[in-house]
């Protein structure tokens, strides 16, 4: 009796189907920053209009120039807000269903995805320690897999920022109180330590207030300020005199940019 048809036809396609989940990321390898790890991703339903606020302090996303490609990291992945502004190329794995064949999205980490401890991590506190989780706008969810997937499988890495201008600076704070948002940073996208210079001072070391603000308590009207701004790949940048003399709380400055 001649073997059923459909069981070989399925022997004979899955391999290929599978295949088709592992392709070459159209993001070149000499942007990794990192090897490719596993996670899993979720999604959240959201307005574009509505992108504003998140646990890295940048506030309009659009305005900062992040859009819907951003992502919310859960514990282990948000160090505190030290992972703020970072890149991550995610693609989704395993599940031939609801995956999306040989497709990736480059997203910004902006947000952080809390822990539920309401729920074990394995059965609902998709955001506890020591989960790899991404929480993802749908709209950015729906690059890589069907909106029906729910909390899939995925597979991430580090990757290079590729930004459009130079770095932002967006002063603010009262008397001498100086706080400082760090935005639009390429090569690794985050910040692990700043520095600044007035022209009464040396450098003197900001502290992170949360995410991507800092904030150091001292007088600096009149003073051109300077940052050293140092990554987690090692690279420091100096932008000289980026803020100007005549500078003025809730003003934002661009300087110049990571080299990649």
């Amino acid at each position: 009796m001649a073997p059923p048809l459909l069981p070989l036809l399925l022997l004979f396609f899955l391999p290929s189907l599978a295949a088709a989940h592992q392709r070459p990321s159209p993001y070149g390898s000499s942007s990794a920053l990192t090897e490719w790890r596993n996670a899993k991703a979720s999604y959240f339903s959201i307005d574009p209009e509505d992108a504003v606020g998140g646990a890295c302090g940048f506030g309009d996303l659009g305005k900062h120039g992040y859009g819907m490609a951003t992502v919310g990291l859960s514990t282990a992945l948000f160090e505190r807000g030290a992972s703020c502004g970072g890149c991550y190329e995610v693609r989704c794995v395993e599940d031939l269903k609801y995956c999306l064949p040989g497709t990736s999205i480059v997203v910004t980490a902006t947000n952080f995805c809390p822990p539920n401890y309401g729920f074990p991590a394995d059965a609902g506190g998709v955001c506890n320690p020591p989960n790899h989780h991404f929480l993802l706008p749908i709209q950015a969810f729906e690059k890589i897999a069907l909106w029906k997937a729910g909390v899939m499988p995925i597979q991430y890495r580090r990757v290079k920022c590729l930004r459009e201008g130079g770095v932002r600076f967006s002063v603010s704070g009262k008397g001498s109180f100086f706080t400082v948002l760090i935005s639009n940073v390429g090569g690794a996208g985050d910040v692990r330590s700043v520095k600044l210079k007035g022209t009464e001072s040396g450098w003197l070391s900001m502290g992170r207030n949360w995410g991507q603000i800092w904030h150091i308590n001292l007088d600096l009207k009149g003073q051109p300020v300077s940052f050293e701004l140092s990554s987690s790949d090692g690279t420091t940048m100096t932008n000289f005199n980026v803020v100007p003399k005549d500078w003025e709380f809730g003003k934002t400055y661009t300087g110049k940019q990571f080299l990649l």
